[in-house]
């Protein structure tokens, strides 16, 4: 749902200028460092980019789910590092305090996660248990107006510079699916938290993530996002499904950069006495990428809309992420075969975006996650 037009093409025109003039040309930098320029962090807080999903009644752009999209097309066309230090914030970071939060809660945090004051993080993820969330071992014990957390969590995005962590912990271990896990609000500087070294991953140089350990972290009750216990898994099926959409439209948005750095280059690389993408092979491979990235936007765009009008979309966003990821991972391929041997350069952006791209089948549920999630849905629709 676009609700001013104009409005939102104002904001589309200013982050693709932003991208392109900015973010672009320090794509390199940040792989070689490691670090985003706090300069292009104060940009990005200017833009209002940490806040684009937060309602305007937090500070934020409060984007529909469309516009959202769209903008993820816009901001995916440079390195996904640098929309992970401000997509934490409008996904993961801050939907379940949105979704399921206390007032008071949304009040208390929402604002600053909308200006960028803080990043929030999202802990869920443990050693053992990923995809099988339901099963986490990390426990919050009740102690008079109090919960302790202890445990350990794994791979979280954005872990070296978040402010507050959304952590999912056990709270009735009598219960051992996911009815007995609930999400607590913790703030970064209470006792009993430290953080383990910073991950050496494979791509995306420049976000960051390592663990995040709780040894008898304190923290008040009034911490628990809702404000109930056992509510912490829906909260998190909950916003692990519009994250799903964004990063689905993130991966059409960095697989049409990919495609036009491939075609750019198979326009001006001669073979033969002529530009190799008068080669119907070549020609092949950018048509299949072309297609795919249509199909996969075209598919983003619709399961938005259906969001905006306040339909069940899990089956949807399942398929997109799937799909869209997937999508991303051949254009991927396609772009280093068509730079050929130069493809396999760090001296070109392909050689990159393949390592970068290649998390977003991992995270937020891999392929065989959402494969089980929209087969389940299915047979679940089928019975009635």
């Amino acid at each position: 749902m676009i609700r001013d037009q104009e409005t939102l093409n104002i904001l589309l025109d200013s982050i693709r200028r932003f991208v392109r003039e900015q973010l672009v040309p320090h794509e390199q930098l940040v792989a070689d460092t490691d670090e985003i320029p706090p300069t292009l962090v104060a940009q990005m807080r200017e833009l209002g980019l940490f806040g684009l999903s937060i309602p305007e009644a937090y500070g934020g752009l409060g984007l529909t789910m469309e516009e959202e999209v769209l903008a993820a097309f816009e901001i995916a066309r440079t390195s996904p590092a640098f929309r992970s230090l401000f997509g934490t914030n409008n996904g993961i970071g801050s939907q379940g305090i949105l979704i399921d939060g206390t007032e008071e809660q949304k009040n208390a945090w929402l604002p600053r996660m909308a200006s960028g004051e803080i990043v929030g993080a999202f802990a869920l993820t443990e050693p053992g248990h990923g995809s099988d969330a339901g099963a986490l071992e990390t426990t919050a014990v009740r102690d008079g107006d109090h919960y302790i957390i202890n445990g350990t969590k794994r791979y979280i995005t954005n872990a070296p510079e978040a402010g507050v962590f959304t952590v999912m912990a056990r709270t009735d271990s009598s219960r051992k699916g996911p009815s007995g896990v609930s999400a607590f609000i913790v703030e970064r500087d209470t006792p009993g938290i430290s953080l383990g070294k910073t991950d050496k991953k494979m791509g995306q140089r420049g976000a960051h993530t390592c663990d995040v350990i709780f040894e008898n972290c304190r923290v008040p009750a009034a911490s628990i996002i809702g404000g109930k216990e056992g509510q912490g898994f829906k909260t998190a099926m909950k916003v692990l499904d519009k994250g799903r959409l964004h990063i689905s439209a993130i991966c059409v948005g960095v697989a049409e950069r990919m495609l036009d750095d491939a075609l750019r280059y198979a326009m001006e690389r001669q073979q033969f006495g002529q530009p190799i993408a008068e080669f119907q092979l070549i020609q092949a491979m950018l048509a299949d990428s072309k297609a795919e990235i249509y199909a996969a936007r075209s598919m983003v765009l619709d399961a938005a809309r259906r969001r905006d009008n306040h339909e069940d979309i899990s089956t949807e966003a399942s398929c997109c992420k799937l799909f869209a990821s997937e999508m991303c991972g051949r254009v991927a391929d396609r772009s280093v075969q068509i730079h050929g041997g130069a493809g396999y350069m760090s001296d070109y952006a392909a050689e990159r975006f393949y390592r970068d791209v290649r998390l977003f089948r991992i995270y937020e549920g891999t392929s065989q996650i959402q494969q089980l999630v929209i087969a389940r849905n299915m047979i679940k629709a089928a019975e009635g």
